[in-house]
Protein backbone atom coordinates (compact mmCIF):
# COMPACT_ATOMS: atom_id res chain seq x y z
CA UNK A 1 0.00 0.00 0.00
CA UNK A 2 1.40 3.60 -0.85
CA UNK A 3 2.67 5.56 1.79
CA UNK A 4 0.42 8.82 2.58
CA UNK A 5 1.37 11.81 1.01
CA UNK A 6 2.56 14.59 3.25
CA UNK A 7 3.46 18.08 3.44
CA UNK A 8 6.50 19.57 5.47
CA UNK A 9 5.77 21.04 8.66
CA UNK A 10 4.97 24.98 9.55
CA UNK A 11 3.42 24.79 5.59
CA UNK A 12 -0.37 24.49 4.93
CA UNK A 13 -2.65 23.59 1.91
CA UNK A 14 -5.85 26.06 1.44
CA UNK A 15 -9.50 25.02 0.52
CA UNK A 16 -11.25 27.49 -1.78
CA UNK A 17 -13.06 28.78 1.06
CA UNK A 18 -9.85 29.69 3.07
CA UNK A 19 -8.31 30.82 -0.68
CA UNK A 20 -11.65 33.31 -0.89
CA UNK A 21 -10.58 34.36 2.86
CA UNK A 22 -6.72 34.80 2.10
CA UNK A 23 -7.78 36.96 -1.25
CA UNK A 24 -10.23 38.98 0.95
CA UNK A 25 -7.39 39.76 3.23
CA UNK A 26 -4.57 40.17 -0.05
CA UNK A 27 -7.42 42.43 -2.01
CA UNK A 28 -8.09 45.12 1.23
CA UNK A 29 -4.46 45.34 1.94
CA UNK A 30 -3.88 46.08 -1.77
CA UNK A 31 -6.96 48.39 -2.10
CA UNK A 32 -5.63 50.58 0.81
CA UNK A 33 -1.89 50.45 -0.12
CA UNK A 34 -3.38 51.91 -3.75
CA UNK A 35 -5.09 54.74 -1.90
CA UNK A 36 -1.31 55.91 -0.89
CA UNK A 37 0.04 55.80 -4.47
CA UNK A 38 1.86 52.34 -3.57
CA UNK A 39 2.92 50.28 -7.04
CA UNK A 40 3.26 46.90 -6.87
CA UNK A 41 6.72 44.82 -8.16
CA UNK A 42 7.47 41.03 -7.65
CA UNK A 43 11.13 39.80 -7.15
CA UNK A 44 11.43 35.71 -7.61
CA UNK A 45 11.41 33.52 -4.80
CA UNK A 46 15.06 32.59 -4.72
CA UNK A 47 18.05 34.63 -4.13
CA UNK A 48 22.06 34.52 -4.31
CA UNK A 49 22.77 33.32 -0.57
CA UNK A 50 25.31 36.69 -0.53
CA UNK A 51 22.25 38.93 -1.27
CA UNK A 52 20.64 37.28 1.71
CA UNK A 53 23.49 36.31 4.22
CA UNK A 54 24.41 39.25 6.89
CA UNK A 55 21.21 41.33 6.80
CA UNK A 56 19.24 39.70 9.47
CA UNK A 57 21.56 38.94 12.81
CA UNK A 58 23.33 35.71 13.30
CA UNK A 59 19.90 34.58 14.71
CA UNK A 60 18.23 35.23 11.21
CA UNK A 61 20.88 33.91 9.41
CA UNK A 62 20.20 30.50 10.65
CA UNK A 63 16.83 30.45 9.68
CA UNK A 64 17.43 30.85 5.91
CA UNK A 65 16.48 27.71 3.37
CA UNK A 66 19.31 27.36 1.41
CA UNK A 67 19.01 25.55 -2.13
CA UNK A 68 21.26 22.43 -2.93
CA UNK A 69 23.39 23.29 -6.05
CA UNK A 70 22.67 21.48 -9.12
CA UNK A 71 25.24 19.42 -10.82
CA UNK A 72 28.43 18.07 -9.11
CA UNK A 73 27.97 20.21 -5.64
CA UNK A 74 31.04 17.81 -4.73
CA UNK A 75 33.85 19.36 -7.32
CA UNK A 76 35.93 21.87 -5.21
CA UNK A 77 35.31 20.44 -1.86
CA UNK A 78 38.26 18.54 -0.50
CA UNK A 79 38.10 14.73 1.75
CA UNK A 80 39.10 16.85 4.32
CA UNK A 81 36.54 19.37 4.54
CA UNK A 82 33.89 16.41 3.97
CA UNK A 83 35.29 14.68 6.66
CA UNK A 84 35.05 17.96 9.10
CA UNK A 85 31.36 17.61 8.95
CA UNK A 86 31.22 21.70 9.43
CA UNK A 87 27.62 22.25 8.43
CA UNK A 88 27.55 25.37 7.92
CA UNK A 89 31.18 25.44 5.76
CA UNK A 90 29.64 22.38 3.63
CA UNK A 91 26.81 24.85 2.94
CA UNK A 92 28.54 27.58 1.81
CA UNK A 93 30.34 25.04 -0.49
CA UNK A 94 26.79 23.28 -1.46
CA UNK A 95 24.70 26.23 -1.68
CA UNK A 96 24.89 29.45 -3.87
CA UNK A 97 20.90 30.21 -3.58
CA UNK A 98 18.09 30.30 -1.11
CA UNK A 99 14.52 31.32 -0.24
CA UNK A 100 14.07 34.48 0.36
CA UNK A 101 13.85 35.36 4.30
CA UNK A 102 11.57 38.21 3.66
CA UNK A 103 10.76 41.18 1.03
CA UNK A 104 12.78 43.96 2.34
CA UNK A 105 16.27 42.36 1.78
CA UNK A 106 15.23 41.26 -2.06
CA UNK A 107 13.79 45.18 -2.82
CA UNK A 108 16.91 46.61 -1.73
CA UNK A 109 18.65 44.53 -4.22
CA UNK A 110 16.03 45.36 -6.85
CA UNK A 111 16.57 49.09 -6.00
CA UNK A 112 20.25 48.93 -6.68
CA UNK A 113 19.97 46.79 -9.96
CA UNK A 114 17.11 49.13 -11.17
CA UNK A 115 17.99 52.92 -10.17
CA UNK A 116 18.26 53.79 -13.44
CA UNK A 117 14.58 53.22 -13.97
CA UNK A 118 13.50 54.08 -10.71
CA UNK A 119 11.74 57.44 -9.84
CA UNK A 120 12.59 58.49 -6.22
CA UNK A 121 11.08 58.87 -3.37
CA UNK A 122 9.91 55.04 -4.86
CA UNK A 123 7.08 53.92 -2.97
CA UNK A 124 6.24 50.25 -3.82
CA UNK A 125 4.31 47.06 -1.99
CA UNK A 126 4.83 43.31 -2.78
CA UNK A 127 2.78 39.98 -1.84
CA UNK A 128 4.47 37.54 -1.96
CA UNK A 129 5.32 33.44 0.24
CA UNK A 130 8.75 34.20 2.32
CA UNK A 131 10.47 31.20 4.02
CA UNK A 132 12.20 30.45 7.38
CA UNK A 133 13.58 27.18 9.22
CA UNK A 134 11.91 28.10 12.20
CA UNK A 135 10.70 25.66 14.82
CA UNK A 136 6.91 25.48 13.39
CA UNK A 137 4.16 26.72 16.20
CA UNK A 138 0.69 28.42 16.47
CA UNK A 139 1.02 31.55 14.21
CA UNK A 140 4.65 30.46 13.32
CA UNK A 141 5.25 29.26 9.94
CA UNK A 142 7.69 28.06 7.84
CA UNK A 143 6.14 29.77 4.55
CA UNK A 144 3.92 32.47 4.71
CA UNK A 145 3.04 35.61 2.98
CA UNK A 146 4.02 38.91 3.52
CA UNK A 147 2.28 42.26 2.44
CA UNK A 148 5.16 44.77 2.55
CA UNK A 149 5.02 48.50 1.85
CA UNK A 150 8.29 50.56 1.62
CA UNK A 151 9.38 54.31 0.59
CA UNK A 152 12.65 54.37 -0.60
CA UNK A 153 14.73 57.71 -1.44
CA UNK A 154 13.32 60.20 1.31
CA UNK A 155 14.18 61.02 4.38
CA UNK A 156 10.84 62.59 5.51
CA UNK A 157 8.99 61.13 8.91
CA UNK A 158 5.93 61.83 6.50
CA UNK A 159 6.42 58.38 5.44
CA UNK A 160 6.13 56.82 8.70
CA UNK A 161 2.94 59.20 9.46
CA UNK A 162 1.17 57.69 6.53
CA UNK A 163 3.07 54.14 6.98
CA UNK A 164 0.84 54.25 10.52
CA UNK A 165 -2.26 55.80 8.77
CA UNK A 166 -1.97 52.43 6.30
CA UNK A 167 -1.56 50.02 9.36
CA UNK A 168 -4.92 51.58 10.94
CA UNK A 169 -6.86 52.31 8.04
CA UNK A 170 -6.13 48.02 7.12
CA UNK A 171 -7.58 47.29 10.39
CA UNK A 172 -10.15 49.43 10.68
CA UNK A 173 -11.53 47.92 7.36
CA UNK A 174 -10.81 44.21 8.55
CA UNK A 175 -12.71 45.13 11.99
CA UNK A 176 -9.88 43.97 14.18
CA UNK A 177 -8.97 46.05 17.33
CA UNK A 178 -4.95 46.66 17.56
CA UNK A 179 -2.81 48.35 18.88
CA UNK A 180 0.21 50.11 17.10
CA UNK A 181 3.54 50.06 19.20
CA UNK A 182 6.53 52.34 18.13
CA UNK A 183 9.75 53.21 19.23
CA UNK A 184 12.94 53.93 17.58
CA UNK A 185 16.52 52.34 17.43
CA UNK A 186 17.90 55.76 18.16
CA UNK A 187 16.48 55.85 21.76
CA UNK A 188 17.46 52.34 21.88
CA UNK A 189 21.47 53.12 20.82
CA UNK A 190 21.06 56.35 23.49
CA UNK A 191 19.88 53.99 26.41
CA UNK A 192 22.72 51.92 25.40
CA UNK A 193 25.29 54.81 25.51
CA UNK A 194 24.06 56.00 29.06
CA UNK A 195 24.09 52.55 30.85
CA UNK A 196 27.72 52.36 28.60
CA UNK A 197 26.97 49.01 27.23
CA UNK A 198 27.10 50.73 23.27
CA UNK A 199 29.24 48.19 21.88
CA UNK A 200 26.36 45.68 22.93
CA UNK A 201 23.20 47.50 21.11
CA UNK A 202 22.57 44.23 18.82
CA UNK A 203 22.65 41.90 22.26
CA UNK A 204 20.33 44.71 24.16
CA UNK A 205 17.69 44.70 21.50
CA UNK A 206 17.81 41.01 20.84
CA UNK A 207 16.98 40.30 24.69
CA UNK A 208 14.56 42.90 24.86
CA UNK A 209 12.35 42.07 22.09
CA UNK A 210 12.37 38.59 23.89
CA UNK A 211 10.43 40.65 26.89
CA UNK A 212 6.78 39.81 26.10
CA UNK A 213 7.94 36.33 25.31
CA UNK A 214 10.29 35.26 28.16
CA UNK A 215 9.87 37.54 30.58
CA UNK A 216 12.07 39.74 32.55
CA UNK A 217 13.88 37.71 34.73
CA UNK A 218 15.34 36.03 31.15
CA UNK A 219 15.84 38.88 29.53
CA UNK A 220 18.01 39.83 32.39
CA UNK A 221 19.84 36.64 32.30
CA UNK A 222 20.46 36.87 28.63
CA UNK A 223 21.99 40.00 28.81
CA UNK A 224 24.58 39.17 31.50
CA UNK A 225 25.12 35.65 29.34
CA UNK A 226 26.34 38.38 26.43
CA UNK A 227 28.87 39.97 29.15
CA UNK A 228 26.45 42.44 30.08
CA UNK A 229 27.50 44.44 33.80
CA UNK A 230 25.18 44.14 36.56
CA UNK A 231 25.43 47.99 37.03
CA UNK A 232 24.30 48.10 33.39
CA UNK A 233 21.52 45.81 33.96
CA UNK A 234 20.26 47.24 36.80
CA UNK A 235 20.37 51.03 35.21
CA UNK A 236 18.20 49.25 32.41
CA UNK A 237 15.57 47.85 34.49
CA UNK A 238 13.62 51.26 35.16
CA UNK A 239 14.19 52.19 31.41
CA UNK A 240 12.37 49.33 29.71
CA UNK A 241 9.90 48.70 32.17
CA UNK A 242 9.01 52.92 31.59
CA UNK A 243 4.82 53.49 32.01
CA UNK A 244 2.51 56.33 31.74
CA UNK A 245 0.78 58.15 28.62
CA UNK A 246 2.99 58.63 25.87
CA UNK A 247 3.33 62.10 26.08
CA UNK A 248 4.84 61.18 29.63
CA UNK A 249 7.39 58.64 28.47
CA UNK A 250 8.80 61.49 26.60
CA UNK A 251 9.62 63.83 28.74
CA UNK A 252 11.35 61.08 30.74
CA UNK A 253 13.03 59.90 27.94
CA UNK A 254 14.52 63.44 27.72
CA UNK A 255 15.45 64.01 30.85
CA UNK A 256 17.21 60.19 31.20
CA UNK A 257 18.82 60.44 27.55
CA UNK A 258 19.63 64.43 28.13
CA UNK A 259 23.63 63.15 27.81
CA UNK A 260 23.16 61.18 24.24
CA UNK A 261 22.81 63.21 21.52
CA UNK A 262 21.72 59.85 19.21
CA UNK A 263 19.29 59.42 21.86
CA UNK A 264 17.75 62.74 22.01
CA UNK A 265 17.51 62.36 17.94
CA UNK A 266 15.55 59.53 18.21
CA UNK A 267 12.80 61.39 20.99
CA UNK A 268 12.44 63.88 18.94
CA UNK A 269 11.90 61.79 15.83
CA UNK A 270 8.94 59.89 17.94
CA UNK A 271 7.34 62.93 19.10
CA UNK A 272 6.69 64.17 15.49
CA UNK A 273 5.20 60.78 14.65
CA UNK A 274 2.73 60.51 17.60
CA UNK A 275 2.33 64.28 17.42
CA UNK A 276 1.15 64.50 13.73
CA UNK A 277 -0.61 61.41 14.15
CA UNK A 278 -2.69 62.73 17.11
CA UNK A 279 -4.61 65.21 14.48
CA UNK A 280 -4.82 62.67 12.00
CA UNK A 281 -7.81 60.98 14.10
CA UNK A 282 -6.58 57.13 14.23
CA UNK A 283 -9.32 54.32 14.89
CA UNK A 284 -6.74 51.86 16.96
CA UNK A 285 -4.63 52.76 19.87
CA UNK A 286 -0.28 53.87 19.45
CA UNK A 287 1.64 53.70 22.23
CA UNK A 288 5.64 54.36 22.82
CA UNK A 289 6.78 51.12 23.90
CA UNK A 290 10.60 51.21 24.87
CA UNK A 291 10.59 47.22 25.14
CA UNK A 292 10.07 47.11 21.28
CA UNK A 293 12.83 46.17 19.79
CA UNK A 294 12.40 44.38 15.93
CA UNK A 295 15.58 41.89 16.08
CA UNK A 296 16.78 42.84 12.54
CA UNK A 297 19.87 44.61 12.56
CA UNK A 298 19.08 46.42 9.68
CA UNK A 299 16.59 48.86 11.36
CA UNK A 300 18.13 52.54 12.11
CA UNK A 301 15.51 54.93 13.21
CA UNK A 302 11.70 54.44 14.11
CA UNK A 303 10.72 51.02 14.38
CA UNK A 304 6.53 49.02 14.68
CA UNK A 305 4.65 46.39 15.21
CA UNK A 306 1.29 45.62 15.63
CA UNK A 307 -0.64 43.63 18.51
CA UNK A 308 -4.22 41.97 17.91
CA UNK A 309 -5.83 43.23 21.50
CA UNK A 310 -8.88 40.36 20.93
CA UNK A 311 -6.44 36.95 20.14
CA UNK A 312 -3.59 35.80 21.92
CA UNK A 313 -1.13 35.37 18.53
CA UNK A 314 2.30 37.40 18.11
CA UNK A 315 2.92 40.79 16.67
CA UNK A 316 0.57 40.64 12.99
CA UNK A 317 2.24 43.73 11.37
CA UNK A 318 6.15 45.09 11.65
CA UNK A 319 8.43 47.18 10.14
CA UNK A 320 10.65 50.46 10.67
CA UNK A 321 13.45 52.55 8.95
CA UNK A 322 16.59 51.20 7.65
CA UNK A 323 19.07 53.99 6.43
CA UNK A 324 21.92 51.87 5.53
CA UNK A 325 20.12 48.89 3.29
CA UNK A 326 21.11 49.36 -0.03
CA UNK A 327 24.68 50.66 0.86
CA UNK A 328 25.58 46.85 1.41
CA UNK A 329 25.04 46.25 -2.38
CA UNK A 330 26.91 49.39 -3.66
CA UNK A 331 24.41 52.21 -3.59
CA UNK A 332 24.85 54.59 0.05
CA UNK A 333 22.29 57.16 0.75
CA UNK A 334 19.50 55.86 -0.15
CA UNK A 335 16.84 55.63 2.98
CA UNK A 336 14.09 53.74 3.52
CA UNK A 337 11.11 53.06 5.61
CA UNK A 338 8.66 49.93 5.22
CA UNK A 339 5.55 47.89 6.79
CA UNK A 340 5.08 43.99 6.46
CA UNK A 341 1.94 42.79 7.21
CA UNK A 342 1.95 39.21 8.24
CA UNK A 343 -1.09 38.00 6.14
CA UNK A 344 -0.81 34.08 7.70
CA UNK A 345 -1.43 35.98 11.06
CA UNK A 346 -4.36 38.18 10.43
CA UNK A 347 -6.15 35.36 8.04
CA UNK A 348 -6.10 32.87 11.69
CA UNK A 349 -6.98 36.33 13.87
CA UNK A 350 -10.24 36.69 11.26
CA UNK A 351 -11.13 32.97 11.54
CA UNK A 352 -11.31 33.24 15.37
CA UNK A 353 -13.20 36.11 15.94
CA UNK A 354 -15.17 35.46 12.73
CA UNK A 355 -14.94 38.50 10.85
CA UNK A 356 -14.90 37.84 7.66
CA UNK A 357 -17.61 39.70 5.64
CA UNK A 358 -20.20 37.16 4.08
CA UNK A 359 -19.72 38.32 0.72
CA UNK A 360 -16.03 37.24 0.98
CA UNK A 361 -16.46 33.85 1.39
CA UNK A 362 -19.39 32.79 -0.78
CA UNK A 363 -18.60 31.91 -4.48
CA UNK A 364 -20.88 30.60 -6.96
CA UNK A 365 -24.00 32.88 -6.53
CA UNK A 366 -26.24 30.47 -9.21
CA UNK A 367 -26.22 26.81 -10.05
CA UNK A 368 -28.15 26.09 -13.23
CA UNK A 369 -29.51 22.29 -12.85
CA UNK A 370 -29.11 20.02 -15.60
CA UNK A 371 -31.67 18.10 -17.08
CA UNK A 372 -30.57 17.21 -20.37
CA UNK A 373 -29.29 17.73 -24.00
CA UNK A 374 -31.83 20.85 -24.90
CA UNK A 375 -31.98 22.49 -21.47
CA UNK A 376 -28.73 22.25 -20.72
CA UNK A 377 -28.12 24.33 -24.26
CA UNK A 378 -31.40 26.79 -23.23
CA UNK A 379 -29.86 27.26 -19.77
CA UNK A 380 -26.04 28.14 -21.18
CA UNK A 381 -27.78 30.92 -23.28
CA UNK A 382 -28.84 32.09 -19.97
CA UNK A 383 -26.21 31.39 -17.95
CA UNK A 384 -24.49 34.05 -20.42
CA UNK A 385 -26.11 36.81 -19.62
CA UNK A 386 -26.49 36.02 -16.21
CA UNK A 387 -22.24 36.18 -16.46
CA UNK A 388 -22.36 39.68 -18.32
CA UNK A 389 -24.61 40.98 -15.35
CA UNK A 390 -21.29 39.88 -12.65
CA UNK A 391 -22.90 37.33 -10.89
CA UNK A 392 -21.00 33.84 -10.03
CA UNK A 393 -22.82 31.52 -12.17
CA UNK A 394 -22.68 27.85 -13.33
CA UNK A 395 -24.23 24.64 -14.93
CA UNK A 396 -23.47 21.11 -13.20
CA UNK A 397 -21.78 19.77 -16.22
CA UNK A 398 -23.62 16.71 -16.52
CA UNK A 399 -27.45 15.34 -16.56
CA UNK A 400 -27.05 13.85 -13.08
CA UNK A 401 -29.88 12.89 -10.55
CA UNK A 402 -31.97 15.65 -9.14
CA UNK A 403 -30.44 15.19 -5.67
CA UNK A 404 -26.62 14.67 -6.64
CA UNK A 405 -27.25 18.64 -8.05
CA UNK A 406 -29.16 19.76 -5.04
CA UNK A 407 -26.56 18.09 -2.69
CA UNK A 408 -23.56 20.15 -5.19
CA UNK A 409 -25.71 23.30 -4.22
CA UNK A 410 -25.46 22.74 -0.61
CA UNK A 411 -22.22 21.58 -0.52
CA UNK A 412 -21.31 24.72 -1.75
CA UNK A 413 -23.08 26.95 0.13
CA UNK A 414 -24.66 28.70 -3.30
CA UNK A 415 -27.51 30.23 -2.38
CA UNK A 416 -29.69 30.06 -5.81
CA UNK A 417 -30.82 27.46 -7.88
CA UNK A 418 -31.67 27.52 -11.44
CA UNK A 419 -34.05 24.90 -12.63
CA UNK A 420 -35.28 25.10 -16.43
CA UNK A 421 -37.73 21.67 -17.82
CA UNK A 422 -40.07 21.63 -20.81
CA UNK A 423 -42.53 23.94 -19.35
CA UNK A 424 -40.06 26.65 -18.42
CA UNK A 425 -38.51 26.20 -21.98
CA UNK A 426 -42.26 26.48 -23.41
CA UNK A 427 -42.76 29.44 -21.39
CA UNK A 428 -39.18 31.36 -21.99
CA UNK A 429 -38.60 31.20 -18.17
CA UNK A 430 -36.57 30.03 -15.29
CA UNK A 431 -37.77 28.58 -12.01
CA UNK A 432 -35.43 29.55 -9.59
CA UNK A 433 -35.28 28.66 -5.88
CA UNK A 434 -34.02 30.19 -3.03
CA UNK A 435 -31.75 27.35 -0.97
CA UNK A 436 -32.44 29.26 1.92
CA UNK A 437 -35.75 29.67 1.98
CA UNK A 438 -36.88 26.98 -0.28
CA UNK A 439 -39.52 29.69 -1.93
CA UNK A 440 -39.74 29.27 -6.37
CA UNK A 441 -40.56 31.34 -8.42
CA UNK A 442 -41.14 31.16 -12.45
CA UNK A 443 -38.94 33.89 -13.62
CA UNK A 444 -37.72 35.57 -16.70
CA UNK A 445 -33.82 35.87 -17.44
CA UNK A 446 -34.32 39.67 -16.50
CA UNK A 447 -36.29 39.00 -13.51
CA UNK A 448 -33.56 36.41 -12.48
CA UNK A 449 -30.91 38.42 -12.24
CA UNK A 450 -32.38 41.26 -10.51
CA UNK A 451 -33.73 38.61 -7.70
CA UNK A 452 -29.83 37.50 -7.32
CA UNK A 453 -28.28 40.71 -7.38
CA UNK A 454 -30.26 41.96 -4.45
Amino acid sequence: MAAKPSIPKGTRDFSPVEMAKRNYIFNTIRDVYHLYGFQQIETPSMEMLSTLMGKYGDEGDKLLFKIQNSGDYFSGITDEELLSRNAAKLASKFCEKGLRYDLTVPFARYVVMHRDEITFPFKRYQIQPVWRADRPQKGRYREFYQCDADVVGSDSLLNEVELMQIVDTVFSRFNIRVCIKINNRKILSGIAEIIGESDKIVDITVAIDKLDKIGLDNVNAELKEKGISDEAIAKLQPIILLSGTNTEKLATLKNVLSASEVGLKGVEESEFILNTLETMGLKNEIELDLTLARGLNYYTGAIFEVKALDVQIGSITGGGRYDNLTGVFGMAGVSGVGISFGADRIFDVLNQLELYPKEAVNGTELLFINFGEKEAAYSMGILAKVRAANIRAEIFPDAAKMKKQMSYANAKNIPFVAIVGENEMNEGKVMLKNMETGEQNLVSADELIAIVKK
